[in-house]
């Protein structure tokens, strides 16, 4: 008996010492996330969030040198789907295999200053290469390194047992899921991607989970908003239009989830993982909440091996972005600029348009359907126009819209997220349709006709 009881005290003792050296990872590695994904700073008359402030840095030591750097990245997505054999798995694979080689063509003649004039547009080429594709192409990688602070170490799990009683009710997701959605807004959607992915591929979502964390919160970031809000002048209004594209963002997402294509999506697990699905809470919440947290954290790898894994996930994810980039991109801006596609297309938001009285019914609707090519397109079309109310619903939808072929498609494709093309294109007509609903009778509200 006295030996059992030696042994009992010996293992309660080794328990209570292994507690405290493993609890500060889930403080400091968790805050430290926190602080380089949702705290803007102000470095030298730039407000943003530090992640993005280290990325510029990074962008300004390499210099001349980091377009060469890009380039090699896409060269080496470009090569990747033919050695690894994975453009051969499915057609659409097949397709964006050779949308790479086409990615690489481009890419090559933005570097090398060689092709044709309209190639070299400041909205075309130049766009593609210097706002998104390097941007992205540095934060993928830099972010995912910081995300294996951010989800890897009993946050995730923290949040997500306390925010469970709206997350799963509201948008039909885990409650961990938050972390996603406000990773995007004061990041970037690549990121708030980059997470679902991972985890997908863990366990922890399902792909209908995945699927609608990746259509509905994947938004552009608050830096973006500042960007629309400038050029559309409606600074003015700052305030209101950022909590307006919040809330119709994510009250648009509530309703897409509760209709096809995504509440068909098959509530299934990723094939090559182990189900982690999130246990309902009831009660004592925060306890649970703790308990959760300490269980991920009590797995969790060391920290090297852990930011190794998460570096090559994000190179891996730059790599197969950032040529789809170039050509998808590149192919949506030169339909918008030399054929009438998206005016034709723009006829199908002609019918809301018109019954919602918006000025200049037809030119909202073309402003409204061209941000499937790419996202800020939507403001230059309206940027200027005389109403006001017109102006701010626009901007809503650059930002509500989330889908677009310059770089959001291409980033979900690049993932295992089992949503389709067709799933894509469909979602982004009923996010479109149902935002112009709900921010028009608001902004007659704000600021009238």
């Amino acid at each position: 008996m006295s030996n059992d009881g030696a042994i009992g005290r010996l293992v309660e003792r080794e328990r209570e010492d292994d507690s405290p050296r493993g609890v500060w990872r889930f403080f400091v590695f968790s805050l430290i996330g926190i602080f380089m994904f949702f705290i803007p700073i102000s470095i030298g008359g730039k407000e943003t969030i530090p992640l993005d402030h280290l990325v510029g840095w990074i962008t300004g030591l390499l210099g001349p040198s980091v377009k060469y750097l890009i380039l090699g990245v896409i060269l080496a997505g470009t090569i990747y789907p033919f050695a690894s054999g994975r453009w051969k798995e499915s057609r659409l694979k097949t397709l964006f295999a050779f949308l790479n080689v086409l990615g690489l063509a481009a890419g090559a003649a933005l570097v090398f200053n060689v092709g044709p004039a309209w190639l070299f547009d400041p909205d075309m080429g130049p766009f593609l290469f210097n706002k998104l594709v390097i941007p992205v192409g540095l934060i993928v990688p830099i972010g995912a390194v910081f995300l294996a602070l951010l989800v890897g170490y009993g946050l995730m799990e923290f949040v997500g047992v306390l925010v469970q009683p709206v997350m799963r009710p509201v948008w039909r997701t885990p409650g961990r899921s938050a972390i996603d959605a406000v990773a995007s807004f004061v990041g970037s959607y690549s990121l708030g991607l980059l997470i679902t992915d991972r985890m997908y591929q863990a366990g922890r979502y399902t792909g209908r989970e995945a699927a609608i964390i990746a259509t509905g919160f994947s938004t552009v970031s608050v830096t973006f908003m500042v960007i629309v809000a400038k050029t559309l002048d409606i600074m003015h209004l700052w305030l209101p239009y950022f909590f307006l594209s919040f809330g119709v963002t994510f009250l648009v997402t509530a309703i897409a989830v509760r209709i096809p294509p995504l509440s068909r999506i098959p509530d299934e697990y990723f094939h090559l993982s182990t189900p982690q699905p999130e246990a309902k809470v009831t009660s004592r919440r925060f306890a649970t909440a703790w308990k959760e947290a300490m269980g991920m954290l009590g797995n969790a790898p060391k920290l090297g091996a852990n930011i190794r894994e998460n570096f090559k996930d994000g190179l891996l994810m730059a790599m197969a972005i950032l040529p789809s980039i170039l050509s998808v991109g590149l192919i949506g801006l030169v339909l918008a600029r030399f054929t009438p596609v998206f005016d034709w297309l723009g006829y199908l938001f002609l019918p809301i348009t018109w019954a919602l009285g918006l000025p200049d019914p037809l030119l909202a609707a073309k402003a409204s359907s061209v941000g499937i090519a790419e996202m800020f397109l939507p403001a230059t079309i309206v940027a200027g126009h005389e109403s006001d109310a017109l102006r701010l619903v626009i901007a809503v939808v650059c930002v509500s819209a989330i889908i677009f072929f310059s770089a959001l498609v291409p980033c979900i494709l690049a993932t295992r997220i089992p949503i389709k093309v067709w799933h894509l294109l469909v979602i982004w007509a009923q996010r479109v349709a149902l935002t112009l609903l709900i921010t028009t009778p608001i902004a007659y509200l704000m600021v009238g006709r």
